[in-house]
């Protein structure tokens, strides 16, 4: 496969704003290889604007999968046409943050990024990423699949921290991507009762094929899931909409003793009440996470591989490289979309 001196990539402004530019392909070095991009999702995140348009102008992209187009000086392990899923930030395994175990808080993996984008024909791949970031991917692993394999790494750290356990009920809610991964992972560990809220009836929907119970969202959600779970609330609470709302109702939907994944963040300058001393008398725990290491994104891969989490039926919309800001649109309105990829 020859690789071109220019390529395509959709350079992000803003949601509205996302334009197919050439530029030049980058050309790997010492430690390094490049990519060819297959298959590129777009994130919820990708379409959160406080969080993305302080980059712009910039390529995103991180829900990658590619095979292997050129290698640097050094590289050993790879060859020209591996297939590949790299995750973009790597934590450094060296920091006393890494040491303790809590590799999403280290440094460097804040700091770390592939080169521009994985909406790019072609992505660099830096040395540090080639080594810690790089799997390759089994033959029973698909490139659309393979787009899955950062968000479900993110979900398999969420419910490690929150301790889901089998036999356990766990409400979800905001039934995206993040939260349809979240109930097909707690379906997989042994969950009991698995419970989904979300205000968009195509989503809802799909909850409900994936096995969840469906509850009414609003005041009458603790009471609601009290009727559907023996007179209990959830024990596993995991939040994936970050909409006032969602987080009040989140707070108020935890068992004695339970806990409260804090999974999708709120925009900045939001105020809550939390009712700390309620909180404190039931022993409910409010845990977050950010990211996923690369034992996550390895856990991901064999999830999806042994079909233990099912991804496949989740692409709804395949668009190539020119449709970019019309994927951009079906994501940042959260409709009936589930999982938008591209195509370069």
């Amino acid at each position: 496969m020859s690789v071109p001196a220019a390529m395509r990539a959709a350079v992000y402004r803003r949601n509205d704003d996302v334009r197919i530019e050439e530029m030049p392909v980058p050309r790997p070095g010492p430690g390094e290889f490049l990519m060819r991009t297959v298959a590129s999702g777009i994130c919820g995140s990708d379409v959160m604007e406080w969080y993305r348009v302080k980059r712009a102008p910039c390529v995103l992209g991180h829900e990658v999968a590619g095979e292997v187009a050129g290698l640097g000086p050094g590289v050993e392990g790879w060859k020209k046409g591996d297939r590949v899923f790299v995750s973009h930030h790597v934590p450094c395994n060296r920091c006393r943050r890494c040491l303790m175990g809590d590799h999403t808080a280290c440094p460097t993996l804040h700091a770390t990024n592939f080169d521009p984008g994985g909406f790019a024909e072609f992505i660099r791949v830096p040395a540090i990423n080639v080594r810690v970031g790089a799997f390759k991917l089994p033959d029973e692993v698909s490139d659309e699949e393979a787009v899955f394999i950062e968000p479900l790494g993110c979900v398999v750290r969420g419910q490690r921290a929150a301790r889901i356990q089998p036999g356990m009920s766990v409400l979800v809610i905001g039934s995206g991507i993040a939260g349809l991964l979240h109930i097909q992972l707690a379906a997989a560990l042994g969950a009991g009762r698995i419970f989904a809220v979300d205000i968009h009836p195509y989503r809802i929907e799909a909850a409900r094929r994936l096995g969840a119970g469906v509850l009414p969202g609003g005041n009458e959600l603790p009471s609601a899931l009290r009727a559907a779970n023996e007179g209990r609330l959830a024990d596993r609470v995991i939040l994936c909409a970050g909409a006032p709302p969602a987080v009040e109702a989140s707070l108020r939907c935890a068992e004695e003793a339970g806990s409260v994944l804090l999974f999708a963040p709120p925009a900045p300058g939001q105020d809550y009440r939390v009712p700390l001393h309620e909180l404190w008398g039931q022993q409910v725990a409010l845990v977050s996470t950010y990211g996923a290491a690369p034992l996550d994104l390895a856990q991901a891969i064999e999830l999806i591989r042994a079909r233990r989490v099912d991804v496949g039926g989740m692409v709804t919309h395949r668009l190539p490289l020119e449709a970019a800001q019309e994927g951009f649109r079906l994501v940042a309105e959260a409709g009936e979309s589930i999982k938008v990829i591209l195509l370069p």
